[in-house]
């Protein structure tokens, strides 16, 4: 009978004992070891020479010694007094490979492998190959391919090494062939099938449904389908069955669910108990439905985490919010009962950042408003996370709260963010087809070495312009967040290169700005400047002619200097979820500027700019943004001569290009230069025998409107990291620019159109690709006049470098 007991329990274990009778060890001898040391195996080993040892005794050394996981099988014999333990290693894995795989990369499947201990230089375990098979099969079953397999082919190499290799046949996914409903009496089965995401006889024309069969998404539709019936008050539905049935060559699935609907319930009162704090008012303010409404399990739903949310802004870090429905089934009427358990008031202990590696602590913690020691504010800690996301600092930021160890009131906030290239240092050559080869050198930094100043010093060559700029911003110089910059610069600009009437302005200027938050969205800015303008090779064309015979510009001058001063105001209000490829929220700023009484050129501009972004998708992979921009400027006061005062030639709106309207090339729509003369006897504008010539060349002019609708959308075949870094819409961009001052109707002379009329709108539309590249944002946009007018030039491409998020 010892005998048997020890057969069965060495076969169990897949190796043979002899000799079952009691007796002393004076030696054990291993047999068979080729990887795994003799010591290392009589460690393993728990009987010792010397030992007493039965049937149990060496069944219980077989067990310790394939728990080591280094053999395949184990024999145990006796000769005379002494152990000899043959044994066959498993064999070493030399390299993993994978055949036919598709739908689950190599990197997932290594992930898996190395999760199971199947790596390179590790011990094959047969056993664990039968479960890993298994689970992936599994796996493809769940996505409806039920013709897939999964083959782990092992082949023996010299000195008991082995390869491993999973070949896949993955097969075709099954395609939803049918979905029925039975038990359902207030949908009809198109109503239901409608909220479904998987569908059967998709159109060929609708891509966006999905025929082929998935658990995990028939999960979610199940889950939609009980919804459907909770928003519409039937409190009692129920799901009484689920039947998937398979054809027979595998390729076809047939779904057939068993409802009941139940009654429709409305509701006759809602009641709060439990401890509330002291809210009971407010917290039943948060109720958006009223007695006599159908039941909505979305607004019950809305209404916990109301006051959920409340709870958190009170201190109360974890509450638990339950509805508990009581049913009056005679009058189909239900009451809620809100029970309401907060927990306890939580302290916030530290309040601590990570992934900030180059931008100071300081710079994140004074943009928070939950402060450490205080009650916990959910709603503070999510307005430091928005006011990070604002500062375009980083391209992400994670916020948790963690219990401390060892407490019950206190927490620890933990911000963790990914920083985003909020600059450049740069020296490089550029090509953009508004601006030809440009050259750029300088410095570019909105977290200068990581203390949230902007910093830049640049100097920038193109066809038209020459520009050197040194500028410095303190966004926090006092504590109370008021702000201070300054700026100066010298510019040479050549107008004819940028498709403007000719001129050449050499400038040079500085200002200084000061600013302070009114409220947590709105800041104000205030600003002093002075500018020097050096105006020289002008063209004789009539919307210049005014200015210059005010200024004492004529023949006899070839160039005229303009020394102005001036003060500006600016009012900011910023709601958006981030700075970085914003996908929510609000953008608003208006500015206005003047010059001073006594400036050579008495002058106002004031423009106003909106950027409205709405989600589509609850993961804001779609985003539809609205853009609109208002502006005017004009001339107040008269000259010593007596003539009113104009609006500068060189301060004029103009619209066309990537950062206005794409489709036109830059600075091309709007008013065009009237050039004056040509009569056979003489003449001019507004003179008894006047005539003129349009022309092609932009004039500019002292009104602007324009406005976008931009679809934003997910980038093809980027990947989800990659998506943080790049952005893909598609657009339509509409505008004009007008005149105020100048008005040729009723003139003589060939004019394409009347400058003076802001109803002639310009349309494009198309595609466009934004990259925050290592060298600053990178914009690419095709886009086509979708509407113009005789003489507007058309721009087909757009290849920009250059800030315009």
């Amino acid at each position: 009978m010892a005998m048997k007991k020890l057969l069965v329990a060495s076969l169990l274990l897949g190796s043979s004992v002899v000799h079952a009778e009691q007796f002393v060890v004076d030696d054990i001898r291993f047999e068979g070891l080729q990887r795994v040391a003799l010591g290392a195996a009589l460690l393993k080993t728990p009987v010792r020479i010397g030992d007493s040892v039965d049937e149990r005794d060496v069944a219980d050394m077989i067990q310790a010694l394939f728990a080591s996981g280094n053999f395949e099988d184990i024999q145990v014999f006796r000769d005379g007094n002494a152990l000899v333990v043959k044994v066959i290693e498993r064999p070493t894995i030399a390299s993993i490979t994978f055949s036919g795989n598709k739908a689950i990369k190599d990197e997932q499947l290594q992930e898996n492998l190395n999760a199971s201990k199947i790596s390179v230089g590790e011990a094959l375990d047969r056993t664990t190959l039968s479960k890993i098979e298994k689970g992936l099969e599994d796996f493809y079953y769940s996505v409806g391919k039920y013709n897939a397999s999964v083959k782990a082919v092992v082949t023996p190499l010299p000195r008991n090494r082995a390869d491993l290799k999973f070949v896949f046949t993955e097969g075709v996914s099954a395609k939803i062939q049918q979905i029925n409903f039975i038990g359902n009496r207030v949908f009809t089965d198109e109503d239901l099938r409608d909220k479904f995401n998987l569908q059967a006889d998709v159109p060929w024309w609708n891509f966006l449904a999905d025929e082929k069969y998935q658990k995990q998404v028939l999960a979610g539709d199940l889950e939609t389908l009980r919804s459907q019936y909770l928003n519409n008050g039937y409190l009692k539905y129920k799901l009484e069955s689920t039947h998937v049935s398979i054809s027979p060559d595998k390729k076809g699935v047939y779904i057939t669910l068993n409802i009941n609907e139940g009654q429709q319930y409305t509701v006759k009162g809602v009641k709060f108990r439990g401890n509330l704090v002291g809210a009971q008012g407010e917290l039943a303010g948060l109720v958006t439905f009223k007695e006599g409404d159908i039941y909505n399990g979305a607004k019950v739903t809305g209404l916990e985490e109301s006051i959920k949310r409340r709870l958190g802004e009170l201190g109360y870090a974890y509450p638990q919010v339950n509805t508990i429905p009581e049913f009056d089934d005679t009058n189909q009427q239900v009451s809620l009962l809100v029970n309401v358990e907060p927990g306890k008031r939580i302290y916030v202990r530290n309040i601590a950042f990570s992934g900030n590696t180059s931008t100071q602590d300081e710079v994140l913690r004074r943009e928070m408003r939950q402060m450490e020691g205080s009650w916990l504010n959910s709603k503070s800690i999510e307005l430091g996370k928005e006011r990070l996301n604002r500062t375009g600092f980083f391209e992400s930021v994670d916020v948790q709260t963690v219990r401390v160890p060892g407490t019950e009131d206190q927490v620890d906030v933990q911000y963790k963010v990914k920083e985003a290239n909020a600059g450049n240092i740069n020296f490089g050559v550029g090509y953009g087809t508004e601006s030809g080869v440009s050259f750029q050198a300088g410095i570019q930094q909105d977290n200068f070495l990581g203390t949230g100043n902007r910093f830049g010093i640049s100097a920038m060559m193109n066809d038209y312009q020459k520009n050197v700029s040194v500028e410095y911003r303190d966004p926090y110089f006092t504590l109370d967040g008021i702000s201070l910059g300054g700026k100066v610069y010298y510019n040479e600009f050549e107008a004819s290169d940028a498709n403007i009437s000719d001129y050449t302005n050499q400038s040079y200027g500085a200002s200084l700005t000061w600013g302070f938050p009114y409220d947590e969205l709105n800041f104000f800015e205030f600003g002093l400047g002075y500018d020097h303008n050096k105006i020289s090779n002008t063209e004789e064309y009539y919307q210049i002619e005014k200015f210059k015979q005010i200024h004492d510009f004529d023949q006899a001058n070839t160039s005229i200097e303009l020394d102005d001063f001036d003060w500006s105001v600016s009012w900011t209000r910023n709601n958006l979820n981030r700075g970085f490829f914003p996908t929510a929220g609000n953008h608003q700023r208006a500015t206005f500027r003047m010059t001073v009484p006594g400036s050579d050129a008495q002058y106002f501009k004031a423009q106003y700019d909106v950027r409205q972004y709405f989600p589509l998708t609850q993961e804001q992979d779609f985003t539809l943004l609205l853009r609109g921009r208002l502006g005017y400027g004009n001339g107040y006061g008269t000259t010593d001569n007596g003539s009113d005062q104009l609006l500068p030639f060189y301060e004029n709106f103009y619209a066309g290009g990537f950062s206005t309207l794409r489709g036109f090339r830059s600075n091309t729509v709007g008013p065009k230069a009237v050039y004056v003369g040509g009569c056979d006897s003489g003449g001019s504008i507004g003179g008894n025998n006047s005539c003129a010539t349009g022309s092609d060349d932009a004039a500019g002019g002292n009104a602007v409107a324009l406005a976008s609708v931009e679809l934003i959308v997910p980038t093809p075949f980027a990947s989800e990291e990659a998506r943080n870094q790049i952005r893909t819409s598609l657009f339509i961009d509409a505008g004009n620019v007008w005149d105020t001052e100048y008005d040729l109707s009723g003139q003589d002379g060939d004019f394409l159109y009347d400058y003076s009329d802001p109803f002639l709108i310009r349309a494009s539309y198309g595609a466009a690709l934004q990259w925050m590249s290592p060298m600053g944002p990178l914009v690419f946009s095709v886009a086509r006049p979708l509407k113009k007018y005789d003489g507007d030039d058309e721009e087909f491409f757009t290849f920009t470098i250059g800030r315009t998020f």
